[in-house]
């Protein structure tokens, strides 16, 4: 292609110097190697790109340290205490797009409507979910707080936490041994026992249940909010072995509408770029999953140029998959073609070591659904295949034919562990959270038995409207005349539970 511009054949050099100060620069070989130190470099400096935290600090385990807060409490095991003020920061960015929730605490701070509430927690722990712990401290609740997960935890934000005073046991990059540990000790505190729990994926209540299930004698009520800790739960209630109330947050329309939707849409993008720079246009990408985080992937990747094909294995998921445009097929069916294979599905073993035998070089793997079941990772830690970190949650894992695969976070939650998401969607999530925490705890012992159950259909809507004003919208009020015609109540719910946004 002929761009008005001839390009020399060869370097042409002004003299024998500037030839000789040019062979200074590392050959192939070397440039490969330069590269791999500067990955390597970065990878030194910052724990994440979602992460202020300077991994710099000594490497030593949080578990080995001995660190107080400005109060002199010690109940806690974060990465650096000394990070607070940056954690601090970081929290009041959030708390300006999540308004609602800010509002809610506002609205209910003087009746502190979880006065004597002992809330445990296993969540993601980020400037937004800090935003929820301390509103819920502010009702007047106690909490004691772990992560759901050994990579998303904002180091600096854990501190702020801990210097305000809640007790809080993550760090990133924790171990799966230092994982239990922390969820053991947010649950056994001498001459302290949690109420409430609130859980992200279940592992929390599974602890529980595993080690202590004699708290649950004064346990009110369990709040869960994925997929996968949802599934746990109607697993026990089917069993008969739920023995208190639960609320499943994840199937509540404000969750599934706004959080898996749309802020899938906007962080998958993020954090694809941020840890492999690819250019999403002409790339050919499969997407395991079709429910609201598969739809909320495919939206994005296809409006910036992807060629998107979707797995399914639920005929009605399929055919709207197929009404947005997109091809379904069977993963073994294209999996050589694909310059990227992203699960959503919350189920095990979605990609196989077969599959990932079979994909080119320089697929990217990785996961948008909480478990970190969905790609077979374990099968990869085989003496064949060799593992080469490019950069924090970024691996090459190498075949013997010098085959790359760049797998992303080990397969765990590509959004969180590699990027951010929108506080503003977040609020929504956490403005339910709290909400259905408030509920459990305050309903008469009458009102819910051992099962599972959906926020009331009021509770969504309130939540929604609570996040109106910042769009500055009006809602339309019906007349009289209206609501008799429709049989609804002029101030909701103005849909029946069975109703699909």
């Amino acid at each position: 292609m002929n761009h008005g511009y001839d390009f020399p054949r060869q370097i042409q050099f002004a003299n024998q110097e500037e030839k000789q100060e040019f062979s200074k620069f590392p050959t192939k070989t070397g440039r490969r190697s330069l590269s791999r130190s500067i990955s390597q470099s970065s990878t030194d400096s910052y724990s994440s790109a979602a992460s202020y935290t300077d991994s710099s600090d000594d490497e030593t385990s949080p578990r080995e340290k001995s660190q107080v807060n400005s109060k002199g409490s010690s109940d806690f095991c974060i990465k650096n205490i000394k990070q607070a003020e940056f954690g601090r920061r970081e929290i009041e960015i959030a708390e300006q797009d999540m308004s609602a929730l800010i509002s809610l605490r506002k609205r209910a701070q003087g009746e502190k409507p979880l006065a004597g509430a002992k809330v445990v927690g296993c969540t993601h722990i980020t400037a937004q979910t800090a935003v929820l712990i301390e509103t819920l401290v502010a009702l007047g609740a106690q909490c004691r707080w772990t992560a759901c997960n050994i990579y998303s935890t904002q180091n600096e934000v854990a501190a702020a936490l801990a210097e305000s005073g809640v007790s809080v046991f993550a760090w990133k990059g924790e171990s799966e041994d230092d994982f239990w540990w922390c969820i053991d000790r947010c649950v056994n505190m001498e001459g302290w026992q949690a109420n409430m729990i609130l859980d992200d994926g279940g592992d929390l209540t599974h602890w529980v249940y595993k080690k202590y299930p004699s708290v649950f004698k004064k346990v009110r009520g369990i709040v869960e909010e994925s997929v996968t800790g949802v599934h746990r739960l109607y697993q026990l209630s089917k069993a008969g072995k739920l023995c208190v109330p639960a609320m499943n947050v994840n199937d509540s329309v404000t969750k599934q509408k706004f959080d898996n939707l749309y802020c899938c849409r906007e962080s998958i993008l993020d954090g694809l770029k941020r840890t492999t720079d690819v250019m999403f246009g002409g790339k050919q990408v499969v997407v395991c999953g079709y429910g609201e985080v598969g739809k909320g992937c495919c939206s994005a990747l296809k409006a910036l140029g992807a060629i998107v094909c979707v797995t399914e294995i639920d005929p009605i998921c399929a055919l709207q998959a197929c009404m947005d445009g997109f091809r379904v097929v069977k993963l073994n069916e294209v999996v050589r073609q694909m310059d990227m294979v992203i699960t959503c599905t919350g189920n095990k073993n979605v990609v196989t070591r077969e599959h990932l035998d079979r994909m080119k070089n320089g697929c990217i793997v990785c996961n948008m659904g909480h478990s970190n079941t969905e790609i077979d990772v374990a099968s990869l830690r085989t003496p064949e295949l060799t593992w080469e970190r490019v950069r924090s949650q970024v691996d090459h894992v190498i075949w013997p034919d010098g085959k790359r695969v760049i797998l992303l976070a080990e397969g765990r939650l590509l959004n969180l562990s590699c990027s951010t998401v929108p506080s503003f969607v977040l609020s929504i999530t956490a403005t339910t959270q709290a909400l259905a925490l408030i509920e459990l705890y305050n309903a008469p012992e009458s009102r819910y038995k051992q099962d599972v159950y959906l926020l009331p259909k009021k509770m969504d809507e309130y939540v929604a409207s609570l996040h109106l004003p910042n769009f500055d919208a009006h809602l339309t009020e019906l007349s009289d005349e209206q609501a008799k015609y429709m049989g609804l109540n002029k101030n909701g719910p103005f849909k029946p539970n069975y109703y699909r946004y």
